[in-house]
């Protein structure tokens, strides 16, 4: 390395150090601090824009995804329950690190809703508010590979017997889900995003996904393009809920908070609305749902 590319990689240093206490000195006291799926967070991003996530009402149009709806109901709950605080995000490669931090009080609060059979694994550390997802309402996709033609012939549950699909035990919905299918096998692997390369790359026939808004529902991210198989889908029979928790210092009062505002969204039908707009919440009659 010559003087005038170590000079440039100082100086990079150190405007990103700057930059990181610059960060800290200016956070305010009501922040809160989030840790959040990067891959999440920038489709968050992206569909909030430079718009006040408190303010949003459609969630039609533009790319969505379950968990960013999960991310913006969880705030204007939170909001219209009277949890004053502000939120700043850390995101990263994280995955169940988060269950801990939330375990420990590190974290506040998941954005992301957890099943209520893995929420009450763990109801002595932390709350858990009333349903989100309400038990019925998530129907998933089978989603595979564009060029899996043996999946994408799916007609009945029999044909599942001779494919392959991936999930982890961790959630314990979607694990049970896909052992009742009898599969020829189910491969454990604890990393969503390596979950997806694994079928993108036809290592594994399929996994369940929540639906997208899209206009053929396929999700893409990167390199990575999976298809649903039309019409058919799989019922996950389990709410989902917001955890928070019991050893954060703000967790009784965003626990009080989200309960209160989610029964508001609920009457104002904001929720089914949302979850609709964005793909997730089908119309069952439309659909051959093979465990119904």
């Amino acid at each position: 390395m010559n003087k005038t590319q170590l000079s440039f990689y100082f100086l990079t240093l150190l405007s990103i150090l700057i930059s990181c206490i610059s960060c800290f000195s200016h956070a305010s006291s009501n922040d809160v601090l989030i840790y959040i799926r990067d891959d999440v967070y920038l489709d968050y991003q992206n569909f909030i824009g430079k718009k006040d996530v408190l303010t949003i009402k459609d969630f039609s149009g533009k790319k969505v995804r379950r968990d960013v709806v999960d991310m913006v109901i969880a705030q204007q709950a939170l909001q219209l329950g009277g949890f004053v605080y502000e939120f700043s995000y850390a995101p990263g490669k994280v995955n169940f690190r988060n269950t801990k931090m939330l375990q420990n009080g590190d974290l506040l609060i998941s954005f992301d809703s957890y099943w209520k059979s893995d929420a009450q694994a763990l109801a002595d550390k932390l709350y858990i508010s009333v349903p989100v997802i309400r038990n019925g309402e998530y129907v998933a996709g089978i989603y595979t590979s564009p060029y899996n033609q043996k999946v994408l012939q799916i007609k009945a549950l029999d044909d599942l017997k001779n494919l392959t699909s991936i999930s982890t035990p961790k959630w314990r919905t979607d694990w049970q889900t896909l052992q009742s299918l009898n599969l020829k096998e189910l491969i454990k692997e604890n990393s969503w995003l390596s979950m997806t390369r694994m079928v993108n790359l036809q290592w594994v026939d399929f996994m369940l996904m929540p639906f997208n808004n899209t206009p053929d529902q396929s999700f893409t991210m990167e390199k990575i393009h999976l298809v649903p198989v039309q019409n058919i889908a799989i019922v996950l029979k389990d709410s989902r809920h917001f955890v928070i928790s019991k050893a954060h210092p703000q967790g009784e009062a965003a626990f009080i908070a989200i309960n209160k505002g989610l029964k508001i969204l609920r009457e104002q039908g904001a929720i089914i609305k949302a979850y609709t707009e964005a793909g997730f919440f089908i119309d069952k009659n439309k659909y051959k749902i093979l465990n119904q």
